[in-house]
């Protein structure tokens, strides 16, 4: 289990990350959105596979800014359990019914998905079920 003043590390990580994200997030959808009014203002004859690339590009980049958008739910839900006490406790394993003592996600994950709900174990059971 952690300690309490590494909640507060994990908390400053999640903030940076979140931050950076938004940035990233806000910069893509305008990129996509400026894209799609000068396409909308050209007046010279456009050739139809541009437009077909203009559009996979828009497309692409407003997915991959929704995918961001995720991850900022997920450190957003994250934060709420540092705030809860239950950070770095997988969901799965409590609601197996494990103690929350055998329920710790291993603080190597943590770190590098510290936004993660779940230990190594039961995040594959999840994946091989998804298939």
């Amino acid at each position: 289990m952690l300690k309490e003043n590494e909640f507060e590390r994990y908390r400053q990580m999640l903030l940076v990350i979140r931050t950076r994200l938004r940035g990233e997030m806000e910069q893509l959808t305008s990129e996509a959105l400026d894209r799609s009014d000068l396409a909308g203002e050209s007046r010279s004859p456009t050739h139809m596979a541009d437009m077909g690339t203009d559009s996979f590009e828009q497309d692409f980049t407003l997915r991959f800014a929704e995918n961001e958008a995720e991850v900022i739910e997920e450190i957003n839900d994250a934060l709420d359990r540092i705030d809860q006490g239950t950070y770095g406790l997988c969901e799965q394993c409590l609601e197996d019914g494990k103690s929350a003592a055998k329920s710790s996600i291993l603080k190597t994950r943590l770190k590098a998905i510290p936004y993660t709900r779940y230990c190594i174990d039961c995040e594959r059971k999840r994946e091989e079920l998804a298939l």
